[in-house]
């Protein structure tokens, strides 16, 4: 099975709402949409008049933490599962594209009716690498990502790794390994569902090469390698050209994709195997003819996320792509 999908809100879609863009994806013939977790501010303030309500039941509000004195007036977390208390400190983000859990999950509902498969993208530059301050701010972003994916029914958590600065590839592995083992105990004390996918990264300077992302998955069981294909190909300096360089990567994926690939595809203009930016499908010498024939050939399970700056226009291109692709091979039987 394929299916073609997006990375954001259409960019046709009027109301650029997260119900509008369910429904026009749905409406275009597209079944995935991988939802931009950009944007959030999180805020802290005291409880006002929720005492008694768990943070899930506040109207109107994403309490993603919630901070609780112990006798000594010491505050500890201790997440979003019980009554909220007249002294509790709680974490409260906003984000434009959903403002309660009830929300959310009214839109995972309609996703399900409309068999749109829903993903989550966190804030592109992070880093799970030098382990400062924002190595912090990353982390809560990507629990915080996983809470909202877990509400919408959302199955993957997709993330960047970072830069590796001053590190040795040894040591910014070493620290990339404990910080992503610390976000797999948070997702099983919160009973987060989605898994977390890390994706292969662009451009030399970033933590993030196939066999990078590959090693992630293998220590660190029930994490996914995300493969964007404009990506390998730029820091491959042109390395995708036929179509067994294609199958030769979802190979080296499979083992720890279960029985269904996720992947994302774009043009990309590069240099000096660095990336430079993304582009149109039809730009450049990153041939999607070439990956459907791979795909078709070999008949995979898989979703397929345009991440153009074209958005739907060429996720729509890559299914008729795939279907003229099966067309010709059915008239060859």
């Amino acid at each position: 099975m394929f299916r073609f999908g997006l990375a954001g809100i259409p960019l046709s879609c009027k109301g650029r709402t997260l119900k509008d863009a369910i429904e026009d994806t749905h409406r275009m013939g597209l079944h995935a949409m991988e939802i931009q977790f950009l944007r959030v501010n999180v805020q802290e303030r005291n409880v006002i008049d929720e005492v008694g309500l768990k943070p899930r039941e506040v109207e109107d509000s994403i309490i993603v933490e919630v901070l609780r004195p112990d006798d000594e007036g010491n505050y500890a977390p201790i997440g979003i599962e019980k009554p909220l208390e007249e002294d509790d400190i709680v974490f409260e983000l906003f984000w434009n594209l959903a403002n309660s859990y009830e929300e959310l999950k009214m839109l995972g509902s309609l996703a399900r009716e409309l068999d749109v498969r829903l993903t989550f993208h966190t804030p592109y530059y992070m880093d799970l690498v030098s382990n400062g301050e924002l190595t912090d701010k990353s982390l809560d972003h990507i629990i915080w990502g996983g809470i909202l994916a877990n509400e919408v029914g959302a199955d993957i958590v997709v993330n960047h790794i970072g830069m590796y600065g001053s590190l040795s590839k040894k040591d910014a592995m070493k620290n990339v390994l404990a910080n992503v083992r610390l976000l797999k105990k948070k997702y099983r004390a919160l009973k987060l569902k989605p898994k977390l996918g890390f994706e292969v990264a662009g451009k030399q300077a970033l933590f993030g090469d196939l066999d990078e992302i590959l090693t992630i998955a293998k220590k660190v069981k029930g994490t996914l390698p995300i493969v964007n294909f404009a990506h390998i190909h730029a820091r491959g300096n042109g390395s995708l050209k036929n179509e067994k360089d294609f199958v030769d990567i979802l190979e080296k994926v499979e083992p720890y994709m279960g029985d269904e690939h996720y992947v994302e595809f774009s043009g990309v203009e590069y240099e000096n195997a660095n990336e430079l930016r993304l582009t149109p499908i039809k730009r450049g010498d990153l041939k999607f003819e070439t990956f459907a024939n791979a795909l078709c050939n070999n008949e995979y399970n898989i979703t397929i996320i345009s991440a153009s700056p074209l958005l739907e226009h060429d996720a729509s291109y890559m299914r008729t792509i795939t279907e003229r692709v099966l067309t010709r091979r059915l008239g060859k039987k």
